[in-house]
Parts: C-alpha cells; structure tokens; sequence
C-alpha cells in the first residue's frame, strides 16, 4: 500500500502510533509531504527513525529548507561566543527568522549531535525530492508539499523550481489535472474549510492532508490504494 501524510513538524510520537494505525510493512510505501521540522518536540528523532526507513520518502517543505540552509552553517564549530563571526548578516537574518517561526527547537537538538549524527542529518535533508508523481489503483497522484505556482498545464513536473512548489498553496476550486489528483500539505485543512477541522479534504481533484496536529489538531493518513483516512490525535 501507498501511504501520505504532512507537516509533522516534529510530532514524533503522533508519527509512531500513525504507522501503527495503518500496521505500516516493509513491502508498504510512505511519502512524507514535508515541513518534518521545527514548532513540535522532537523533529530530530523523527529525522532520524524517517532515514533509517527505506520505504519512507520525504518530500521537502518550506519548513525542510530554511532547516537546511541555516544548519549548513552550523558544520564549522559555531558556539554562543563565536556565532556573530561565523554567520554574515544575511545568515543571521535567516537564523532570526528560522528560529522564530519555529526552528529553534530543531536547532537546539541539532547542536547536541556529534558531528557525524549532524552531517547524516544534513545528508538527509539534502536528498528530499522536490515531488513526486505516484500511481494506485489506476489513479496517478501528484505529491507536493504546497502546490504548483505558478500552474502551467502543459509545464513538465521536472521541470517547477523549488521556491515554485514549497510556499504557495494551490487553488482549491480549480482542477489542476483532469487525470491526476494533486495531493499537498502546507495549508492546515481548517483554513481551507472550517466545517473540516482536523479532517482531510477531497475536492476538485485536490487531495489535501494537513491536519493541525503540531496545533492541537490530528495527523492525516490518507491511503493512495483505498483512498482509507486515518487520524492520529496530537498528545496533549
């Protein structure tokens, strides 16, 4: 079976009881619709149990790369008394806004790993895919973190940019793809519709399965194969 789920956002144990939810098997697949990290308690350890998983596939979010592009940094020994030094002013100003939008926890469980445990980590984030193009049950899905802009229907997938795919949701009151269904996070469900708090949406050929759960809400699972939903409530 073929699995999605979004925005964990470090909310490891909500991710562990979801694979037990869906009795996730070695022969199953698991896409990780991005923003893994910041705002919840332990985006490190989710991390780390997602790489040692061959069958997870992560897919990176706006949340994902600013994680990367700040701990890049952090590969030179930087301490409290030397980080002014080792970080240019844009550096800092990417670090200030990281941090305050929910990165500074990532950060400092980044700076408690070795040096290996750091770059593994890095290694990690860097090989995230931009998106993915999937099939089940005859249906072909289009799997990105927030949407497509701006959209061109005869644009190639391979050929949408990074900054195209992870900041901007899609329209959705307008079908993308007649043949494909277009599945996305990034935009909790309950902005898009309030009826569907904490639920996902299916409409327009938009699958959407950001839940909340790093805001009190649940974890979305949705199952490609059986179109099944599961919902993992956040620990309070």
């Amino acid at each position: 079976m073929i699995y999605v789920m979004s925005d964990l956002h470090g909310c490891y144990q909500e991710y562990l009881k979801a694979l037990k939810a869906i009795d996730f098997q070695d022969d199953d697949q698991l896409f990780v619709l991005g923003d893994v990290v910041d705002r919840g308690k332990e985006p490190v350890k989710l991390l780390q149990d997602m790489m040692m998983r061959s069958n997870v596939f992560p897919i990176i979010g706006n949340h994902d790369f600013m994680a990367l592009s700040v701990l890049r940094k952090f590969c030179v020994e930087i301490t409290d008394e030397n980080v002014e030094t080792q970080l240019d002013e844009e550096d800092m100003e990417n670090l200030y806004h990281w941090c305050n939008d929910g990165g500074r926890v990532t950060l400092e469980q980044f700076r408690r790993l070795s040096r290996e445990e750091q770059q593994d980590l890095l290694d990690y984030l860097e090989e995230f895919s931009l998106l993915e193009e999937v099939s089940a049950n005859g249906k072909k899905f289009v799997l990105v973190h927030a949407g497509l802009h701006p959209f061109l229907p005869d644009k190639p997938l391979e050929d949408y940019r990074l900054e195209e795919v992870i900041f901007k949701s899609p329209n959705y009151d307008f079908v993308y793809y007649a043949d494909k269904y277009l599945v996305s996070g990034h935009k909790p469900t309950v902005s898009i519709d309030k009826r569907k708090k904490g639920r996902i949406i299916e409409k327009n050929h938009h699958i959407a399965i950001d839940c909340g759960c790093v805001f009190g809400m649940n974890l979305g699972v949705y199952c490609l194969d059986t179109g099944e939903k599961w919902y993992i409530e956040k620990n309070k």
